[in-house]
C-alpha cells in the first residue's frame, strides 16, 4: 500500500464517518447523555460494527449485494425500522431525566455493533472506495492492511466524538436543553430511517 493510497483511504473514510449519520448522531447523543464511561463501549461498537462492512466489501460480499438486489433491499428495509425503533426510545425517554446507569443493549458495545449493521450502506461504500483506490488484485497481507487502517479511522474517530462530546461543558450544555437535543437527534434518526428504506 502506498502513502498516497493511505491517506485517500483515511481522508475518504475520515469524511464519510464524520458527515451526518445514524451512528454518529448516536454517538454523540450518547456521550451527551451518558458521559465518558458509558458513551465510550458503545463507540468503539459502532467502529468495530462500521469496520465489520470493510471486512464484508473486502470478502466480496458487497458483490453479493449488486447481484441479489432483494437481500440488500430486505436489509435497508431491515436496518430502517431497526432506526425508526431506535428514534422512538430515545424520543419516549427524551422527557424523562437521566437515569444514572444506563440500561439496555442499544448503549453497550454489541448495541454499538449492531447499529452499523443495520445500515448495509457502507458495505457498497467501502467496496466502492477500495475499488477505486486498488484497483489490482489483493493479496491477504494488502487485505489484512487495508482493514487494519478502516478500523484505526473508526476507532480514532468514534472515540475522539465521544470523549469531546462527554466533556463537562458539553454535558452541562445538553442538560440545560436535553428534550430539545434528543428529540431533534430522534427526529434526525428516524428521517435517516425512512430515507434508508425508501432511498433506492
Amino acid at each position: 500500500m502506498s502513502a498516497e493510497q493511505a491517506l485517500a483511504l483515511v481522508a475518504a473514510l475520515s469524511l464519510a464517518i464524520l458527515s451526518p449519520g445514524p451512528a454518529i448522531v448516536a454517538a454523540i447523543q450518547t456521550a451527551f447523555a451518558q458521559g465518558r464511561d458509558r458513551a465510550l463501549p458503545y463507540a468503539l461498537g459502532l467502529a468495530t460494527g462500521a469496520s465489520l462492512w470493510c471486512l464484508v466489501a473486502l470478502l466480496g460480499l458487497a458483490v453479493i449485494f449488486q447481484l441479489h438486489p432483494g437481500l440488500y433491499t430486505g436489509m435497508k428495509i431491515f436496518g430502517g425500522l431497526y432506526l425508526l425503533w431506535f428514534s422512538f426510545n430515545l424520543w419516549r425517554a427524551s422527557a424523562k431525566p437521566v437515569p444514572n446507569a444506563a440500561s439496555g443493549v442499544q448503549r453497550s458495545f454489541w448495541g454499538g455493533i449492531a447499529l452499523n449493521l443495520s445500515n448495509p450502506k457502507p458495505a457498497l461504500f467501502y467496496a466502492g472506495l477500495i475499488l477505486s483506490l486498488f484497483p489490482e488484485r489483493l493479496s491477504a497481507g494488502l487485505q489484512a492492511g487495508i482493514y487494519a487502517l478502516c478500523l484505526g479511522t473508526e476507532l480514532f474517530w468514534y472515540t475522539t466524538v465521544t470523549v469531546l462530546m462527554s466533556t463537562a461543558v458539553m454535558r452541562a450544555r445538553y442538560f440545560s436543553a436535553k428534550l430539545w437535543i434528543d428529540r431533534t437527534a430522534a427526529l434526525a434518526l428516524a428521517l435517516l430511517g425512512v430515507l434508508l428504506i425508501f432511498d433506492q
